[in-house]
């Protein structure tokens, strides 16, 4: 409701402005949009991915089913719009969900987009195709699903096995775009065909990516901008030189850290900067399958060893958030509430006695003053991984456990971490919809390709199905606490902290909008232009 009133009243600010005010703020055509990347991601198919690193330079080439509203910055199931589907509707019993679809689309290389498009792609996330993914860390999202089916060119219905409010939300995720039956899932991996406002042009691993105005695109008049090149700088303080040197229009999304905005903002004073919470969890994978962390003991005390205020005061000057599994209040809707957060163990305030705790139970594990612990701790080999891998080093030291930090190419990171050839992982876990089934499905049920940890209750499993078919949601709160409580407990995927992170661009970038409770949906840009 909030949403609805602030475009309400930015209505009326608008009707209330002069005729000259309203046409210098007119959309012009034209330019290049150029940003500078943090990595070389490991290619450019969104469904084969689990980092932002190819939503957002990827994004903009496909198109969803729906899509969440990319000038709301709160995703809610009330901000979803269409998008290839012209509408939805739910049958009676909840169990399928039937898009009508758009006409006239075509895709980059000219093809007519239909439904069958919509069943191949799901086909192939849901395993029932003869083409497959050579990873598919996002299966679990569509566990329910029983089948895709079309009625003639321009319907498509997803039949479930039972109902499932939040998949509505999960079709509208930049996670989520609708993939051509006719291209091969190797060619996506290197040149991807989408509907979207922009068309793939090259990507030079470790260099560039180009993408260029789709002439075509099916909402007439879009793209504004001529194209977005992006330029491959893995050096935080060089890529913001770039930028304040007037090198770049804009800085890589959610990648500007609290200590360098200061020098965004001493050197560009006029760039324009958000802060958001971005639902990225900075986390620690345990590989509990093998010794020693296949102790519980082990695992309870490297909880209790953390000191999570001293992780955000040295990375963010204070500016992060302490919580579970889902984001921390106010953007995020699904939060624990604060005193139950803290009663769990090694959340409390007391930092000292947590790890006085945590030696002892090293200490029955066989381990102690004169008998450390020697472990690798893993990371992926960009900053916003080395950095608190570095302070969590530091901290387990203790309780007797020393460490070895060991980086890992971005390319290599998360098939080696699904293979689970790790002991140890300094890990960011990014959740695409601020919506229980998401977080939970993905990243905790058992046999889940992004469950990288091994953990398996079936128990809680349970839970997580209670939670998702419950529609009133006060009760499904109460069960998304208890569940986020236990998996805190059972020492899942132990939560450091949830980020906070600035974006950055020139003030002639019009109609930018950063997302406040998710870093990987919005990123279309079709709308985006530059008033140059």
């Amino acid at each position: 409701m909030r949403s609805v009133h602030a475009l309400g009243v930015a209505a009326l600010v608008m009707l209330a402005l002069p005729d000259s005010t309203l046409a210098a703020e007119q959309p012009k055509s034209g330019g290049i949009l150029r940003m500078y990347h943090r990595d070389s991601p490991g290619s450019a198919s969104i469904h084969e991915g689990a980092t932002y690193s190819i939503n957002i330079p990827f994004m903009s080439v496909f198109n969803n089913l729906v899509i969440f509203d990319q000038h709301i910055p709160q995703n809610t199931a009330d901000t979803i719009r269409p998008e290839l589907a012209e509408s939805w509707a739910w049958s009676g019993d909840g169990k399928t969900l039937t898009f009508k679809l758009r006409k006239g689309v075509k895709w980059h290389d000219g093809k007519p987009f239909t439904s069958a498009d919509v069943k191949c792609t799901f086909d192939m996330l849901l395993g029932k195709s003869q083409q497959k993914f050579r990873q598919n860390p996002r299966k679990s999202w569509y566990s329910e699903v029983n089948e895709v089916t079309v009625n003639g060119d321009f319907e498509a219905s997803f039949s479930l096995k039972r109902p499932q409010p939040a998949l509505l939300s999960l079709l509208a995720s930049g996670y989520t775009p609708v993939y051509p039956c006719h291209v091969s899932p190797a060619d996506m991996r290197t040149k991807p065909v989408g509907t979207g406002p922009f068309k793939f042009v090259e990507f030079k691993a470790n260099e560039s990516i180009k993408l260029a105005k789709n002439p075509d695109y099916w909402k007439k008049g879009l793209p504004y901008l001529d194209g977005i090149e992006f330029t491959i700088i893995t050096n935080r303080s060089t890529a913001i030189l770039a930028f304040t040197s007037g090198k770049f229009d804009m800085t890589f999304p959610t990648e500007v850290s609290i200590p360098l905005l200061k020098d965004v903002k001493s050197q560009a004073p006029n760039a324009i900067c958000k802060v958001e919470p971005n639902n990225v969890s900075t986390n620690i994978i345990i590989n509990s399958s093998n010794p020693p962390f296949d102790n519980l003991d082990v695992r309870r005390a490297l909880a209790l060893a953390l000191d999570r205020k001293a992780f955000i005061q040295i990375q963010f000057e204070g500016q992060a958030d302490i919580g579970g599994t889902m984001l921390p209040a106010p953007a995020g809707f699904w939060a624990m509430p604060k005193e139950m957060l803290e009663s769990i163990p090694g959340y409390g305030p007391d930092v000292e006695k947590n790890r006085e705790e945590a030696r002892k139970l090293m200490q029955k594990a066989g381990y102690g003053p004169d008998k450390h612990l020697s472990i690798k701790v893993s990371t992926r080999n960009i900053p916003v991984y080395r950095d608190p891998a570095i302070i969590l080093i530091d901290q387990i030291k203790n309780i007797y456990i020393d460490a070895e930090l060991d980086v890992v190419d971005t390319a290599q990171w998360f098939p080696k971490v699904a293979r689970k050839d790790y002991a140890l992982g300094l890990n960011l876990t990014g959740n695409a919809v601020d919506d229980p089934d998401q977080s939970f499905f993905e990243n905790y049920s058992c046999g889940s390709e992004r469950n990288y940890t091994g953990y398996c209750n079936k128990e809680i499993e349970k839970l997580f199905d209670e939670q998702s078919i419950e529609k009133d949601v006060a009760k499904r709160k109460k069960l998304v606490w208890e569940i986020d409580k236990k998996l805190q407990e059972d020492v899942a995927r132990p939560i450091i902290f949830h980020s906070r992170t600035g974006t950055c661009w020139q003030p002639y970038v019009k109609n930018m909008t950063i997302m406040s409770n998710s870093s990987y949906n919005g990123y279309r840009y079709e709308d985006v232009w530059m008033d140059k």
